[in-house]
């Protein structure tokens, strides 16, 4: 028998990538290929791509050129947000072979063995991103102690900055039954974690048929979901990912206040404290509402840990823009934040604005906030300084150590120990390291 083909893959961006990646992952495994280390080269590689900034599509070109480096004459294939947006763009750049919109990206086996019958016959299969409209689920699995669960995708929101409904399309979900079916086939290999993921997490039910029996009177909304998902045997510990302000309403906190395995960690997306820019963005709230949503957290979970998305550099953000928005993150009761930089995307309303801020000072805001994120992070943790919680063991990127989180995502680190790997074991946060995260007694 021949030897089977080899795959490498490459993520970028987001957790919804990760599932999505592993799935198909798993496709060319069951079809006889050996997955292996993107720099151990492959006869196949799949980049799995994101277009949130410029920096993702610079990021897919200098991957397509590591992997020729590596393989020379390996099939290159690209799929992902920014192969749906741009893959005339893609099938340009030196050394790819296929590029696969968001409908076809979970063929690409099929596709990839269509172009060893016909060389040079792959380049761009991607349909209008309108007809992407079914639902298909998938999960991380085996390449890490978390899996990431796929139970949303697409977006129907516009706001002015975004590609992303561009490149997934509308707003669409999984059923509540086959979530649940897939939560117990990642217990049954012993994943002790979920991440829930999706574009638009709290927009759950959308495009969902009604599981009779389950929910008959009414869609099935997160919540519901949610509920199901805790009564799941085998996993300990579900995270909610991102999800939007105005979609956390208090049925949601109230769950996870006293919830068995949903953890107190919660993933906001605040994007400016400003509300002329949040209008300009085309946000569904003011920041009034989101400030009455960490209080409403805190008030249930003192312990919680919350994070934020903010967008620096937007147009029309003026010096004064700006600094609302710092002091209000300032003040609010959040405990990490991820800062981006305004890059203007093709196709959107935000890109023909007016009020245009130099690069320099897009970075000079985002070095500003990055900094307050450090500070928010090293405040929260020291808050639980000297009290015990439970961690998730994981590897270490150094061999001689293991990491995890706790409850509540505060980072710790301890000597290597194998039989703690993918264990839940209680600890004592002794105090912070010189590299931020916690040491344990």
């Amino acid at each position: 028998m021949a030897t089977p083909r080899s795959v490498a893959f490459y993520t970028l961006g987001c957790k919804l990538n990760f599932s999505e990646t592993s799935s198909i992952g798993r496709l060319f495994e069951d079809a006889g290929y050996a997955v292996n280390k993107f720099e151990d080269g492959a006869d196949v590689y799949v980049i799995n791509t994101c277009s949130v900034t410029d920096f993702a599509d610079r990021k897919c070109r200098k991957t397509v050129r590591k992997a020729l480096r590596i393989s020379p004459h390996a099939v290159i294939v690209v799929i992902g947000c920014y192969a749906q947006l741009k893959p005339k763009e893609i099938s340009e750049i030196p050394g790819v072979d296929l590029v696969l919109g968001a409908k076809e990206k979970f063929k690409v086996l099929d596709f990839v063995n269509e172009l060893s019958k016909s060389p040079g016959k792959g380049l761009v299969h991607a349909s209008d991103v309108k007809e992407a409209n079914e639902f298909v689920n998938a999960f991380s699995f085996g390449d890490r102690t978390r899996s990431f669960l796929k139970v949303q995708d697409g977006c129907n929101y516009k706001c002015s900055f975004c590609t992303i409904p561009q490149a997934r399309g509308a707003s669409r979900s999984d059923t509540i039954e086959n979530v649940l079916a897939n939560a117990r086939k990642i217990a049954e290999g012993g994943v002790q974690e979920i991440v829930l993921t999706g574009v638009n997490l709290g927009d759950f039910g959308n495009g969902t048929e009604v599981i009779e029996g389950l929910k008959p009177k009414k869609e099935a909304l997160f919540i519901d979901l949610i509920k199901e998902l805790d009564e799941v045997e085998g996993i300990e510990r579900y995270r909610i990912s991102s999800i939007e302000p105005n979609l956390i309403d208090n049925s949601v906190i109230d769950f996870v206040a006293g919830s068995k395995r949903f953890l107190p960690h919660f993933h906001i997306p605040l994007q400016s404290g400003n509300n002329k820019q949040l209008k300009a963005m085309r946000r569904r709230y003011k920041r009034e509402l989101y400030a009455d949503r960490v209080a409403y957290i805190k008030s249930k979970m003192p312990h919680a840990c919350i994070g934020v998305d903010v967008i620096v550099g937007f147009p029309g953000e003026t010096e004064e823009d700006f600094l609302e928005t710092y002091k209000f993150i300032n003040e609010l009761d959040v405990s990490y934040l991820h800062v981006f930089t305004y890059s203007e995307r093709a196709n959107t309303l935000a890109a023909g604005m007016e009020g245009v801020v130099s690069v320099e000072e897009r970075r000079r805001r985002n070095e500003m906030l990055s900094i307050l994120s450090e500070k928010k992070q090293r405040h929260f943790y020291e808050q639980f300084i000297g009290e015990k919680r439970k961690v998730l063991v994981e590897k270490h990127r150094d061999s001689n150590l293991l990491s995890g989180f706790t409850d509540n995502y505060i980072k710790v680190e301890f000597p290597f120990d194998d039989t703690k790997l993918n264990s839940i074991m209680e600890v004592e946060l002794k105090e912070i390291s010189d590299n931020g995260n916690v040491l344990i007694a």
